[in-house]
């Protein structure tokens, strides 16, 4: 699989409840909701979620997370989080949270 399974699983169960979509992108399983993406678990154990944009510098000074680059450009609003920091499920539900809050304002 190009994506973390076990926590593709832990994502379905913390989105339980919301409609979602899966689909491949990013390299890994993204979850939509309302077709726009919320979160997604990447091939490396970590998460990519979607935040408001005005969040993200703030968002960042947390340590193990950092902007997603895309063609050479940090995209404000798209942050990678490292696996440690998603690791328990508090800290999870807090990215998924913040990722749905997202996708539901896009």
């Amino acid at each position: 699989m190009a994506y973390d399974v076990e926590l593709a699983d832990r994502l379905r169960d913390h989105l339980e409840g919301t409609p979602t979509t899966e689909k491949r992108m990013f390299g890994g399983l993204a979850f939509l909701v309302g077709g726009s993406m919320a979160v997604a678990a990447s091939r490396t154990g970590g998460l990519l979620a979607r935040v408001d944009p005005q969040d993200s510098e703030a968002l960042v000074q947390v340590e193990g997370v950092e902007r997603m680059v895309m063609r050479g450009r940090p995209m404000d609003g798209w942050l990678l989080v490292e696996a440690d920091r998603v690791a328990e499920d508090a800290g999870l539900a807090a990215w998924v949270q913040r990722g749905v809050a997202a996708a539901r304002a896009a």
